[in-house]
């Protein structure tokens, strides 16, 4: 049948396991000898240890762990010779001889006779976690502030209008009832908004894809600005060569052509131009979206999708800072990929690519 013959097919190297190279944690596995068969990718990458190093040695003298006081982690549990009805230690924190320190984990596999088998350590930067618990301090802190303002002002006006109703009239009514109705609906925003960060980080965005016209899609999204009171020709749109048919979310791609359009209107300056081409390395679409504003710095241009960046200066009230971030989630859903550069006559241009390809449910 033209298959390979099993035993045409090279053995695979000792150690190499593509499926725990994928995994974000360290993973360390020793056999019964307490001799290592697995290491994976990322823990050669927090431990410094090349993978050919620690392959057949023992796990012991390859990872070398001391808890706070100094003393051999691996001495003090004697995972080999201990209780034999130990199933596995739990998370904490212990250090490397150059200082690193370690979250650990450890599993048991025995056999009937109480025997270790397998010995299985996880690994996980320390540094990490740090960072990833600032992330969720700064995450919670910004989003009261972001929240705090618009319910100070609903609170305020209602409160005001309910106690002295009679002593204004239909038009400082109104006023105050418009900007009861606005901050209600920039709550409303920043609350779909982290719902979108959230099903992002997640991977638990849904797609439900069917045949976009990508062109008209951005004359949609122009014409909406129209007439929310932009001026017409604040915006450009040019089309490059006939594009594949693209099975895309429509809500989605709305979605991301509305957020990079308000940034360019938003922080920009000049003519604001979208241009559609076909991606000229994939079958595919690119969108551009260019302003003639200051542009991006350099330096800045990996920080531009994260969680609540804002440029130099940035104001708080010019929006929550998550739309480039959610923008990225929505791209890379697709399959595409996104990337912001200096416009070739100034300014800042924020380029993004989706593929061509069948319909599918999710992603």
């Amino acid at each position: 049948m033209g298959g390979e013959n099993p035993s045409d097919v090279p053995p695979r190297p000792p150690g190499e396991t593509p499926e725990a190279d994928s995994l974000p944690d360290g993973l360390l596995v020793a056999d019964a000898d307490a001799r290592v068969i697995v290491f994976n990718a990322a823990a050669v990458r927090i431990t410094g240890v090349a993978a050919a190093t620690a392959l057949g040695g023992d796990f012991r003298d390859v990872l070398p762990l001391h808890d706070a006081q100094g003393r051999d982690w691996w001495t003090c549990v004697d995972p080999y010779a201990g209780l034999a009805t130990r199933t596995r230690h739990p998370e904490r924190s212990l250090f490397l001889p150059d200082g690193t320190e370690l979250l650990v984990t450890a599993a048991y596999r025995r056999d009937g006779e109480g025997r270790v088998e397998r010995f299985t350590v996880a690994l996980r930067d320390a540094a990490h976690r740090a960072r990833q618990e600032r992330d969720r301090a700064d995450l919670v802190s910004t989003v009261a502030h972001e929240l705090r303002s618009p319910l100070t002002s609903v609170k305020g006006f209602t409160a005001t209008l309910l106690a002295k109703w009679h002593r204004f009239n239909d038009d400082q009514k109104r006023v105050m009832l418009e900007t009861v109705n606005a901050d209600a609906d920039r709550v409303t925003r920043l609350i779909t908004e982290l719902l979108d960060v959230s099903r992002i980080e997640a991977g638990r965005l849904e797609m439900r894809r069917q045949v976009v016209d990508l062109p008209g899609a951005v004359r949609r999204v122009v014409a909406g600005r129209v007439a929310a009171g932009d001026a017409a020709e604040r915006f450009r749109v040019e089309e490059h060569g006939a594009l594949p048919e693209l099975w895309l979310d429509p809500d989605k791609i709305d979605q991301i052509l509305g957020n990079l359009v308000e940034n360019a209107v938003r922080h920009g300056a000049g003519t604001v131009t979208i241009m559609v081409e076909p991606d000229a390395h994939k079958e595919g679409a690119a969108v551009s979206v260019r302003d003639e504003g200051e542009g991006i710095p350099p330096d800045a241009a990996q920080r531009v999708f994260r969680q609540f960046w804002r440029g130099p200066g940035g104001n708080r009230r010019a929006g929550t800072g998550l739309g480039l971030f959610i923008v990225k989630g929505l791209v890379e859903a697709h399959g595409g990929r996104i990337v912001v550069r200096r416009a070739p006559g100034g300014g800042a241009e924020f380029r993004f690519t989706v593929p061509a390809g069948a319909p599918d449910h999710a992603v």
